[in-house]
């Protein structure tokens, strides 16, 4: 994995948390009960979150010249926990089933266990 592709990805994310907030402000609103638009709120803000994130870890990748190894594993766990929670968080609120909620955390966890790997392992860049 290059530091381009990780910034890549931290851009498409940044990009589609614009267009979801957009829709969260002017699509959705007044169309959806107050709880949920406050969900797909906080999925358009953790989306952002995670995209900033992933586009400083490119940075920081790009100034050491490579990505570690278990970074790589840790920028997979980032992408597939930003699109579980956030994505189980947008279904929810498009009318999808509730039991979607359940798997919401299983997201944060990937997350989580993303940003902690990128804390603690950056001893080698193979």
């Amino acid at each position: 994995m290059q530091p381009k592709t990780i910034f890549r990805t931290g851009a498409l994310l940044a990009g589609l948390a614009v267009v979801t907030g957009a829709m969260g402000a002017h699509a959705i609103k007044g169309r959806v009960e107050p709880k949920l638009l406050e969900t797909f709120e906080i999925a358009a803000r953790y989306q952002m979150y995670h995209a900033i994130g992933l586009i400083a870890v490119s940075a920081y990748f790009a100034a050491i010249s490579g990505v570690p190894k278990s970074s790589a594993i840790a920028i997979r766990l980032l992408w597939a926990g930003t699109l579980i929670f956030c994505g189980t968080l947008y279904a929810i609120v498009a009318g999808g089933p509730k039991w979607l909620g359940a798997i919401t955390p299983i997201g944060g966890t990937l997350q989580i266990a993303g940003w902690m790997i990128l804390a603690f392992c950056q001893k080698s860049k193979t």
